[in-house]
């Protein structure tokens, strides 16, 4: 698959492309040292509010992901929190990157990435709600299950026509210590609850800046085209400092890398990594991402989409 962009996807690229020189903190490192995170952001915007969802991760030694945090900013920026979901209500070892979802229906969805306790197993759970402050664990229904060969995780969500739209990421657990490996499938719902899986969407290139794995953190419907940012790490040394690619399709279900370099990365070329796009209704773009600090801790960073040209 050789996939060149057109003008306007080339366009729409650089308007998406993460600038940290130009971004502000949305939510701040839980400590100022390896292992306090907040990241793996996802956002939605409604009704004049931005609403955040993310996840608040301690060292391994302190418990590792501790929950999933939902806030509401009117500006974008500066966030209250509403409500959050711990690990222990979702009888989880740690949770990972969630998705938040405001259903044409009216409903507000949230898909947790529940680590499996005692494995490396990880599956994903839907909680759904009247109100995004309302999500209560004790609803819960798992959607992504995995299996004993993949888990399944970390998930981007998006209707577009009258189809719903999943890309997930997927670990194979066939080989001990070698969970970190990551690809990105594709999958289609009629009502985003049954999923089909349709086709693996990207994968890591050998030899490259990416070769350990790809995992798509965000899609974007341009005229023709389609964008896909991902995740993307060498080796296993770089698990938790994924740096930001870019990928293209024509398609939502196949996407090829384009470039040998990662698209954007931190200042001390490390982290910067779950990016989400939101497109805002007059046509802009906010974007929020995890970023690495000097000090190995991590905070959310949001900026507005601007181009290049």
């Amino acid at each position: 698959m050789i996939v060149s962009m057109n003008d306007k996807t080339s366009r729409l690229a650089e308007t998406i492309r993460p600038r940290p020189e130009t971004s502000s903190v949305a939510i701040a490192a839980p400590g100022q040292e390896e292992g306090f995170w907040a990241g793996a952001p996802s956002s939605v915007y409604h009704d004049g509010y931005f609403y955040l969802a993310y996840r608040l991760r301690q060292p391994v030694a302190l418990g590792r992901g501790q929950g999933v945090i939902i806030a509401r900013s009117p500006d974008g920026v500066a966030f209250t929190t509403i409500g959050q979901i711990s690990k222990d209500e979702m009888d989880a070892e740690s949770l990972e990157r969630p998705t938040l979802v405001k259903t044409p229906g009216g409903k507000w969805r949230l898909y947790l990435s529940c680590a499996t306790r005692g494995t490396k197993h990880w599956r994903v759970e839907l909680l759904e709600a009247d109100d995004p402050s309302q999500f209560q664990a004790d609803s819960r229904l798992t959607v992504l299950p995995g299996d004993g060969l993949w888990g399944v995780k970390d998930t981007v969500i998006a209707r577009h026509g009258e189809n719903w739209h999943l890309w997930a990421t997927c670990h194979p657990l066939d080989v001990a210590d070698q969970e970190d490996r990551m690809i990105s499938r594709y999958a289609t719902s009629a009502d985003g609850v049954r999923w089909e899986w349709q086709s693996t969407c990207l994968k890591g290139r050998d030899g490259q800046w990416d070769a350990r794995g790809a995992r798509v953190t965000a899609v974007v419907f341009g005229e023709g085209q389609i964008i896909a940012l991902y995740d993307g790490r060498a080796n296993a040394r770089e698990n938790f400092e994924e740096r930001t690619g870019l990928a293209v399709g024509t398609g939502p279900g196949l996407f090829k890398a384009v470039g040998q370099e990662p698209w954007a990365q931190s200042a001390e070329r490390k982290g910067l990594r779950y990016v989400d796009v939101l497109k805002l209704p007059d046509g802009t773009y906010r974007l929020y991402y995890e970023l690495s600090l000097p000090d190995g801790s991590h905070e959310v960073r949001t900026q507005l989409g601007e181009s290049s040209n």
